[in-house]
């Protein structure tokens, strides 16, 4: 008789119901989110009539708050719990994106008027944003809780794969919608899909138990965390310029769809802001056992030479191969030095401070979208609509890219020098 492969048994055996339910959530949520991502900087700046420079800006303050409030959402989710931080999630995200909606719908016009263009997008964008803080601690946390210890490193790595799926697929989704019924009906069914959303985890989530019971956060207790980790001169020294990185990523939803349309003549931006996590999903497991021994700062910086020579494929050649190529060339390596950051992170923390420093570890995340946004308003206002030199964008991307490799160089040489191994 055959015997049943581990991996299967920790299948049936290692998740409790609640894991597949939150991870069958996450992966909805990730569709309406990264539709939302796929077209918000031109819906903003086209049908909304902001402008380039303003929707960079609001695009990138949007996910920079995405990826920052968590830190502080986790009171919430530890007072109220799982479950009804993410019906308070979903409800907001139902409504801020349907309020982002109404700004490109000719019923919203009359509403946007009162308070002027930019301070109602701008009120709705924040709005949107703190619900979508809640999301992670709820997943991450349950994720942690419904899972036995064999298979947690098993259910971690599913949890990751559902969110690149979502994200591969949540473009492609909001292409269909933007063909065939408007961009701003995108919005609209991102606030639908939140609706059900809301509705799914009323009706079949169940609040996993706690391993142990201990002091909930507090927001004093969040604010001496942030001193402890801002005091940390090396842990921040690393995480800004990690964040290097990020500035590059988000250039993929904020500048490269004008760009495509505009230089390139190709209406379908959606599918090239795509092939990043299609190339994350298909090279994540060759490429982490390639860069398995190699130390974790060696992996990174690797991952970021790789990345910042895409953007000069890109301005090299303007055509859509080449766009295509570029974007597999930065799933490398981002795929490349993904993994080497989380343990990275994990070795720098002091062990008795552990989780922390790892709640800071979305931070280069945030700083790369608020940097990321202005910067590609004025990336786009100025080489693509003042002096039409589309190239130099990408330069200037690729030199942010490697001034962060020889940044990481040299940071690994300052600490190296100091008897810190790295």
């Amino acid at each position: 008789m055959t015997e049943t492969p581990r991996w299967l048994t920790r299948l049936r055996s290692g998740f409790h119901p609640t894991y597949w339910v939150a991870n069958t959530l996450e992966l909805f949520e990730r569709f309406a989110f990264y539709g939302t991502k796929a077209v918000l900087t031109v819906y903003l700046a086209i049908k909304v009539g902001l402008g380039t420079q303003a929707a960079g800006s609001l695009a990138g303050l949007f996910s920079g708050l995405i990826f920052s409030l968590p830190i502080v959402a986790g009171v919430f989710v530890d007072h109220f719990g799982f479950r009804k931080s993410l019906m308070v999630c979903f409800a907001i995200f139902c409504v801020g994106y349907f309020s982002i909606g109404v700004a490109g719908l000719a019923f919203g016009q009359s509403i946007v008027a009162v308070v002027g263009k930019v301070p109602y997008v701008t009120s709705v964008i924040i709005l949107t944003a703190i619900g979508g803080s809640l999301i992670k601690p709820c997943i991450v946390g349950t994720v942690a809780l419904t899972t036995t210890p064999d298979a947690k490193s098993l259910g971690y790595s599913i949890y990751y794969t559902l969110v690149n799926i979502g994200g591969a697929l949540g473009p492609i989704l909001a292409l269909q919608v933007r063909e065939n019924l408007g961009i701003e009906y995108v919005l609209i069914m991102s606030s639908a899909t939140s609706l059900f959303l809301c509705a799914g985890a009323y009706f079949f989530y169940r609040e996993p138990a706690a391993e142990t019971v201990g002091p909930k956060r507090t927001f004093a207790g969040v604010f001496r965390d942030m001193m402890l980790v801002f005091r940390n001169f090396r842990f921040m020294s690393f995480l800004v310029i990690f964040s290097g990185f990020y500035v590059m990523f988000w250039q993929i939803f904020y500048s490269l769809p004008f760009y495509t349309q505009r230089v390139l003549h190709f209406e379908r931006f959606e599918l090239l802001e795509t092939v990043d996590a299609w190339g994350i999903i298909f090279l994540s497991v060759p490429l982490s056992a390639l860069v398995k021994r190699w130390s974790p700062i060696a992996g990174m910086s690797a991952g970021f030479l790789v990345a910042s020579t895409s953007w000069l494929v890109i301005a090299s050649h303007a055509s859509v191969s080449a766009a295509v190529v570029a974007m597999v060339l930065f799933a490398v390596g981002e795929a490349s030095q993904a993994p080497r950051f989380y343990e990275y992170v994990g070795d720098l923390a002091p062990r008795e401070q552990l989780g922390t420093f790892m709640g800071f570890a979305f931070l280069p995340v945030a700083i790369g979208s608020f940097v990321a946004g202005p910067l590609s308003g004025w990336l786009v206002h100025h080489y693509l609509e003042e002096t039409m030199n589309p190239s130099a964008m990408w330069y200037i991307l690729a030199a942010i890219g490697y001034g962060s490799t020889l940044l990481m160089v040299g940071y690994n040489v300052l600490f190296a020098r100091k008897g810190v191994a790295v």
